[in-house]
């Protein structure tokens, strides 16, 4: 991941990251996942989003399974979405929808009396890279730019797209309105665990990181992302977090170069955040297996309790986290990204409804915590 020259990160290569659910169901059968699935975890989520829904605009609502995940979000009170998009064609899949159009807003940025204003102030923030008022008027008519400046004016309280553009310009829109929140280098992601206990001090949730936009992380990189997923811990699950920076090595038990990058990495998250509780390296078993941590990181803090998992490189990480769904029966939610001034998500474009579902609550949740 490298910059643009512009003090933004430059996503040459994304990485694709298919967002998955686990299986949902209980002893009376499959339930929404708007109701939680059957997942306690999910549901303490899902009832503190309806206590705040964020007005979340989504810009790809030509698109079905947009159109279906805000009336889903909306009728469970977990969001107040934003369609943006040709009113005619959103109508249309409203109505095979069954659903009243008056009950969520539809906006057509090529019309609507903020494109004018908003192109003035993408011109203020672009007009250094040769982006001319003519230019900047041409780009609020695009739905992903205007759905990235209606949250910087505070029109939105955050912002969900990817269902149909690519993670490269999904994320650029909010790179370039957005930005990067105060006193963060690097914007990353990271998945939401969820097992089937209700106590999120159990264990049975935790953070990985990053499994979808930062490839082969350095020293410093790393260490921002694991800050970054300490802060998201604590403002989602409202609990302490306990980061580990994973690697093949415990301890000092193996020496090799990427051993050096993670360690390096817990040294300077550990200087800059000194009231952080973190270890590494860590291998998986010592830093989330108490027993396991006793026999082989017995000076660790965490003690085998980590609920911020960090992964060397996304390969990890994606790998990893697949993993704990697949056959440990984790939940899977996410990618969520972190390190924006405000919230804005990217879905995959192989999403489902519930993805959609989801993923507006998360957001909801987010703004909650960035307000």
């Amino acid at each position: 991941m490298g910059s643009d020259g512009d003090g933004h990160q430059a996503f040459r290569h994304p990485a694709p990251a298919r967002r998955v659910i686990g299986s949902i169901s209980s002893s009376e059968g499959p339930r929404a996942v708007e109701d939680g699935g059957g997942n306690p975890l999910l549901d303490g989520l899902l009832a503190r989003a309806r206590r705040s829904p964020g007005r979340i605009v989504l810009p790809e609502a030509t698109d079905a399974r947009i159109v279906e995940g805000a009336l889903r979000a909306a009728r469970a009170g977990l969001a107040q979405p934003l369609l943006l998009g040709d009113p005619v064609a959103v109508r249309a899949l409203l109505a095979d929808l069954r659903a009243e159009p008056s009950n969520i807003d539809v906006i057509d940025p090529a019309v609507s009396p903020d494109r004018a204003r908003y192109a003035q102030r993408y011109h203020e923030l672009r007009a250094h890279k040769g982006v001319d008022a003519e230019a900047a008027l041409s780009a609020m008519a695009d739905p992903m730019r205007f759905a990235a400046m209606m949250v910087r004016e505070g029109d939105a309280d955050g912002t969900v797209g990817g269902a149909v553009a690519t993670t490269a310009e999904t994320v650029r829109a909010a790179f370039q309105i957005i930005g990067r929140a105060p006193d963060v280098s690097l914007v990353s992601s990271f998945m939401l665990m969820l097992g089937a206990s209700a106590d999120a001090r159990s264990g049975s949730a935790s953070l990985f990181a990053d499994c979808a936009l930062v490839i082969e992380p350095d020293a410093a990189e790393l260490c921002q992302i694991a800050l970054s997923t300490a802060d998201s811990c604590r403002a989602l699950l409202g609990v302490e977090p306990r980061v580990a920076f994973l690697s093949f090595s415990t301890a000092g038990s193996a020496r090799h170069a990427r051993v050096d990058v993670v360690r390096t990495a817990c040294e300077l998250a550990r200087a800059e955040r000194p009231d952080l509780s973190l270890d590494g390296e860590l291998q998986f078993d010592a830093a989330t297996v108490p027993d396991v941590a006793a026999r082989k990181a017995p000076e660790s803090a965490l003690a085998g309790t980590a609920n911020v998992c960090v992964f060397p490189s996304l390969e990890a990480g994606n790998i990893g986290y697949k993993i704990a769904q697949r056959l440990g029966g984790q939940l899977a939610v996410g990618p969520i990204l972190q390190g924006l001034a405000r919230p804005a998500n990217d879905l995959s474009r192989g999403c489902s409804v519930d993805d959609v579902v989801l993923l507006l609550a998360m957001t909801s949740l987010q703004a909650v915590a960035s307000a």
